[in-house]
């Protein structure tokens, strides 16, 4: 091989382990995690920082909801920018229509910026992605993530819930907030392209900044990496954002990486269950090896999922995993909980918007004390759900099985051109 065949080997064997590498989780230690279960009590911790905030105020979130909750918050941003803290909020083109706040904010000079507000608020520089993110971050010392939007917890489509929303959230302090901070400002440099060209040079520049922040490959420490995770036994938080430019399978690999090592007990609840291959597989794997797998699935919020998810059951129940349907509230909490010792708390639904196309962000805990009330929580709600019985399911009249095998197929059909042939 010539000199210069071997150098380009090289570059290419450097560019495929940057690659392997640039999703691995960089863990700390030292973090404090308060974790919430309700937005009544986040938005009133959310309200009580940003009014304590002296420099700057960041907060990206799907949905914002000029109601009960989210006038207060957006008070609180308004009393901030008032008195001359820097507050920039990040709302979604399609989560959250255009509100008469939006004019309250500018003129009391809150900086506000909005993904992808494209044609009908669908498709726009980004294409059909979303920020599904649920971020917010004061002073550079204070973060929260999670899956709880900016809206009352009895809302509903169909009218007030007889029960606050099944959700949760965490608020942090600690060395994990550099990393949120980052991926905040990275996304909101990303905006302030506007209507400029977003040109190949700019993406690239983007990319290499959210790379180093929001995994941290530019700063490896002892707590980075695959490996290490393995290794830790102190508390430790590592942050995960993913996009469609780095890091597009980051939360899919923390699950499947957590999933894979589980030994004892995986407790999952998600309220859009459809997951790709690879995540069914290592479920159904973890199953047959003894672990204890328990799903608990939302309900009642799109009639199409209610009817498409259903007909992967039968692959889990086979197995041995147990499947419950949650259905006395809104079940929106993005969590799981694996041997007592790994948790995720965030905005990642696992299904193909989430997994392949929109901008998600979650916070992975090893051995924190925060992870047994969160288990707590989730077993507690498991036992209030509709468990499903593997004889009736199987039992189903024949109609009952095409309608979920039809509803499924559509799903993955959709999904297929909306995420242009990644979902599988």
């Amino acid at each position: 091989m010539s000199a210069r065949g071997a150098r380009r080997l090289a570059r290419l064997g450097a560019a495929l382990v940057s690659k392997r590498r640039a999703w691995r989780l960089a863990f700390t230690a030292g973090n404090e995690v308060r974790l919430f279960s309700s937005g009544a009590d986040y938005f009133a911790t959310l309200i009580r920082h940003i009014d304590d905030a002296q420099l700057s105020v960041t907060l990206e979130t799907y949905i914002f909801c000029d109601d009960e909750a989210g006038r207060p918050v957006s008070d609180a941003l308004v009393r901030a920018a008032r008195r001359g803290v820097q507050v920039r909020v990040i709302t979604d083109g399609l989560g959250t229509g255009r509100l008469a706040l939006f004019d309250e904010w500018v003129a009391a000079g809150v900086e506000h910026r909005i993904y992808n507000a494209g044609w009908l608020g669908v498709f726009g520089r980004f294409g059909l992605s979303r920020t599904h993110r649920k971020l917010a971050l004061v002073d550079a010392r204070v973060a929260f993530c999670g899956g709880i939007n900016i809206v009352d917890d009895f809302a509903a489509t169909n009218g007030p819930l007889a029960h606050p929303r099944w959700d949760f959230a965490v608020g942090l302090t600690g060395p994990v907030v550099e990393r949120i901070g980052a991926a905040l400002d990275t996304q909101w440099r990303r905006l302030a392209l506007g209507h400029r060209p977003y040109t190949q040079a700019v993406s690239r520049a983007l990319t290499l900044r959210e790379r180093a922040s929001s995994t941290g490959a530019a700063a490896p420490s002892r707590h980075s990496g695959h490996a290490s995770e393995q290794a830790l036994k102190a508390p430790s938080v590592a942050f995960i954002a993913r996009d469609n430019f780095v890091n597009r399978r980051a939360i899919e690999k923390a699950y499947l990486v957590a999933i894979g090592r589980a030994r004892h007990e995986i407790l999952l609840a998600n309220p859009y269950f459809v997951p790709g291959r690879k995540l069914r597989r290592a479920l159904v794997a973890a199953a047959r090896r003894g672990v204890e797998v328990r799903l608990l699935i939302g309900r009642n919020e799109f009639a199409a999922l209610d009817h498409a998810v259903p007909h992967l059951y039968r692959l889990f129940l086979t197995a041995g995993a147990k499947i419950a349907e949650y259905e006395k509230t809104m079940l929106h909490g993005k969590v799981a909980v694996v041997d007592s010792n790994w948790a995720t708390v965030g905005s990642s639904n696992l299904d193909a918007l989430s997994l392949v196309l929109n901008n998600e962000a979650n916070v992975v805990l090893i051995e924190h004390p925060e992870i047994d009330p969160l288990r707590e929580a989730i077993l507690d709600a498991f036992a209030q759900a509709r468990a499903i019985d593997p004889a009736i399911y199987a039992a189903r009249p024949w109609g009952k099985r095409l309608t979920n095998w039809l509803a499924y197929a559509a799903y993955r059909a959709v999904m297929k051109v909306l995420t242009v042939g990644a979902y599988d």
